[in-house]
């Protein structure tokens, strides 16, 4: 099977593309080699999706899946139906699971929960995105596969404030510093695993019967935020300093966090996977966060550049602290 991804380097992707390798899939990267992760056994095609004098490698193929990583607005999609169509098999979007209602009106998400979020830009563009699919899937015959991942991780720190693209709550941690947990910390949440997405995800690629189809991949442990920022300062050998504040006083000091928090982790969430596993048999997470977040420090410690501390939002934060306090 003769598969291309769009990007297939990054913090999600970088997992699937080794698993899709090591299932004998003939995998093809496009990117533009400025990243230093290699996959081994990928053929590589040198390009930027969004300058078309760089794909003429690219228009000689045909392919039986296309994956797109780093599609985030309709243009992109307009672009990829324009380029795919006739020449793939299968197009599967990767979307985003904070498109789903905001806020909830039942906390347990299958895939037929609406997709509505008006406080992110981010998830409100995902959400034009899949509309337009669907409607080429039903007007035009375009073979789409819609995929949501949650909160995934490999070589980020999947935490709501001052993680995922920085080190700075980490930090904070490690020099004993207070940290904010959003409400009282008892909301539910379900971070996944980059490898364990990677079992479902790649199980979906040529699969006839998912088209059409949307999917999110994620794992069944369901945690509280308050064990999830524990077990991260356990596995630094650190005792957090815990400052419970509420998300609307957070965002309200501080709107840059409307994104992360109130359109997505501010209420309790738990995602029924019934529709993957019926789909991909046999798929489960099995990589609890106690075990993932060591992985992820490991790798972190083993690439001090990727420990980026930013100043800036650790300035709201304790911008946050101190509007809080007084």
């Amino acid at each position: 099977m003769k598969v291309l991804f769009i990007g297939g380097t990054g913090n999600i992707s970088s997992a699937s593309s080794r698993l899709a390798i090591e299932k004998g899939l003939d995998l093809y990267l496009l990117n533009r080699g400025t990243s230093k992760n290699t996959i081994e056994g990928a053929n590589v095609i040198l390009g930027d999706i969004n300058k078309p004098e760089e794909l003429s490698e690219l228009k000689e193929h045909s392919w039986d899946v296309v994956v797109n990583w780093i599609a985030f607005n309709p243009e992109d999609i307009e672009r990829d139906i324009t380029l795919f169509k006739g020449r793939t098999k299968q197009y599967i979007f990767i979307s985003s699971a904070s498109c789903y209602q905001t806020p909830l009106s039942y906390p347990v998400i299958t895939e037929s929960t609406p997709l509505c979020n008006n406080l992110w830009d981010y998830s409100n563009d995902k959400i034009k995105c899949e509309q337009r699919l669907q409607k080429a899937y039903s007007e035009e015959n375009f073979p789409i596969t819609i995929v949501r991942p949650s909160l995934t991780y490999d070589t980020v720190i999947p935490i709501a404030i001052g993680g995922f693209d920085s080190y700075t709550t980490a930090d904070r941690i490690l020099k004993g510093k207070e940290i904010i947990i959003h409400g009282d910390g008892t909301s539910l949440w379900t971070v996944t695993h980059s490898d364990d997405f990677a079992k479902g995800f790649v199980g979906l690629l040529g699969l006839t019967q998912a088209i059409g189809h949307a999917f999110h991949i994620t794992s069944d442990e369901i945690l509280n935020w308050n064990t999830i920022y524990q077990i991260l300062a356990d596995s630094l050998g650190k005792e957090a300093r815990v400052v419970h504040i509420a998300s609307d006083f957070i965002c309200k000091i501080a709107p840059s966090f409307t994104g992360t928090l109130l359109a997505d982790k501010a209420e309790s969430v738990i995602f029924d996977n019934t529709k993957i596993k019926t789909f991909v048999p046999g798929f489960t997470a099995t990589i609890p966060f106690a075990e993932g977040i060591k992985r992820t420090l490991k790798w972190l410690d083993e690439h001090p550049e990727k420990k980026i501390i930013d100043q800036e939002v650790d300035k709201e934060i304790e911008k946050v602290l101190k509007a809080y306090g007084s």
